[in-house]
């Protein structure tokens, strides 16, 4: 398991079709945000193995929580 987040500035940069600069806070925002979606997503999928009766998360678990996580966070 990782034990600090990836740096997203590189990722982003690739990503981008313009040029685009990013600051240090923003970047620390960014990964802040990545960081709490990952574990709040971890969580959702525990109560979902948990409602199942399963004693370990798996993928199943994970695709079902994801696209609830991914319509919260889009607003």
């Amino acid at each position: 398991m990782l034990k600090k987040a990836p740096k997203l500035k590189s990722i982003i940069t690739t990503k981008a079709k313009t040029t685009i600069n990013v600051r240090p806070t923003s970047e620390a925002m960014i990964e802040l945000l990545t960081l709490m979606f990952l574990s709040n997503l971890a969580e959702e999928a525990k109560a979902k193995a948990f409602e199942e009766k399963s004693a370990t998360i798996r993928a199943h678990h994970l695709k079902a929580v994801s696209k609830k996580m991914l319509k919260k966070a889009k607003g």
